[in-house]
């Protein structure tokens, strides 16, 4: 029996929020649930919106929590519950300050990284044992912007590399899905 696998973007839910830095995750499980054709709903298990079906050639779960994204946890757990998805098979999708603009990072586990949205996962998993894609974001000049910066929406020049970067992520997302993630890690964690 093949083990289930969700992939989930993090971002929080809302016109007002839609081309901020933050929903980079969303913006990602959104080109990945275009790439594949798969339809959105809404989710019964959990407050979030999700999509099934195959991804990359792999059945696939896809799933946006409208927890806004400090209480991300609270739709991961019963959604992962739900469907039996073990934590090794759950890859979380979010942007990351510590990282430039457009540098990705796997990770087969790993701690929060002081993104509140890891954090409420780590929390409500009591584990950190699931991969994260993280991608970077870049940082505000000074550590007082950063609430401000992660809620602004990406600049003109941003935009115009944000499409090949989303795109980059989704191949890893789809490479995760039929590889090892060591693979993947050699693959994708460069710059």
């Amino acid at each position: 029996m093949v083990e289930a696998r969700a992939i989930v973007g993090l971002g929080n839910p809302g016109p007002k929020y839609t081309k901020t830095r933050h929903n980079l995750g969303f913006l990602v499980l959104a080109r990945l649930a275009e790439r594949n054709g798969l339809k959105i709903t809404e989710s019964k298990e959990s407050k979030a919106l999700c999509a099934f079906g195959s991804v990359a050639g792999q059945e696939c779960h896809l799933l946006w929590p409208l927890t806004f994204m400090n209480l991300s946890g609270r739709a991961v757990k019963p959604f992962a519950d739900k469907q039996q998805i073990p934590l090794e098979n759950i890859l979380v999708v979010c942007d990351d300050l510590n990282l430039d603009f457009g540098v990705m990072r796997i990770r087969r586990d790993g701690g929060d990284g002081g993104h509140n949205g890891l954090a409420s996962i780590l929390e409500s998993l009591t584990s950190d044992k699931f991969p994260r894609l993280r991608i970077g974001i870049g940082a505000p000049r000074r550590k007082d912007d950063t609430v401000d910066f992660v809620l602004e929406e990406f600049s003109k020049s941003e935009w115009k590399s944000l499409e090949a970067i989303v795109d980059k992520a989704c191949e890893c997302c789809e490479a995760w899905l039929t590889q090892d993630i060591e693979q993947v890690m050699n693959q994708f964690n460069k710059g």
